[in-house]
């Protein structure tokens, strides 16, 4: 089993979006998937209660910051465990990093949005120090089309020292409305928007392949 933690401290970045739609694209590359909702707003759970004739993946909520025990606990049927995590929540964001074998952070691409990631970064990097893992990455979310990433926001996210995946999101009106009908981008709708989670998802697999690959 391997455990994905999609988690920043700052909300409204686009982490529950990517979670969602992530573990769909997991899914729908075979893999038996589990989100584990950890924030208070709820939004994974919302958007599993919200579909209609969509098998998206199963959802349970656990609000204890004890994820390192709980997910292989609850997790045991499954291939990939992601887990949306909490804002404004440090003890479980800890715990997630525990948990993970990879941990994303969706942050959007100006300086204001990529500042408060620092801390979501330390957590990991502190983790790293001690075990060796998770892997850690930044994925640019809700990026506004046309804008050079490289001239508003590269040298921020530079400091954070963390490889930044080529996959990304953009401000498209697709996400939030296939949120609300619960269901994914890559269940029909904007094709951009689901090019946009073909390529997050390949790029995790690859990244979780490489994780367990055996050392030469």
């Amino acid at each position: 089993m391997d455990v994905i933690a999609v988690l920043n401290r700052k909300g409204g970045v686009g982490k529950s979006t990517i979670a969602v739609n992530l573990a769909r694209g997991l899914q729908l590359a075979g893999r038996e998937v589990l989100i584990v909702d950890t924030d208070a707003q709820g939004t994974a759970s919302d958007w599993s209660e919200a579909r209609d004739g969509v098998e998206t993946p199963v959802t349970v909520k656990i609000d204890r910051a004890t994820l390192e025990e709980d997910i292989p606990r609850v997790g045991g049927p499954f291939d990939i465990v992601v887990i949306d995590g909490a804002a404004k929540a440090e003890r479980m964001n800890v715990s997630a990093v525990k948990a993970a074998d990879l941990a994303l952070v969706p942050i959007q691409p100006s300086a204001a949005d990529i500042w408060p990631a620092a801390e979501t970064v330390e957590i990991i990097k502190a983790r790293q120090e001690v075990t060796g893992r998770p892997q850690g990455a930044l994925v640019v979310s809700r990026a506004i089309t046309g804008t050079n990433l490289a001239d508003s926001a590269g040298g921020a996210l530079r400091q954070l020292d963390l490889p930044v995946l080529e996959a990304r999101t953009r401000q498209r009106v697709a996400y939030p409305e296939a949120m609300g009908a619960g269901r994914s981008v890559l269940d029909g709708g904007d094709e951009k928007a689901a090019g946009e989670i073909r390529r997050l998802t390949r790029e995790v697999l690859a990244l979780l392949d490489k994780s367990t690959a055996p050392t030469p």
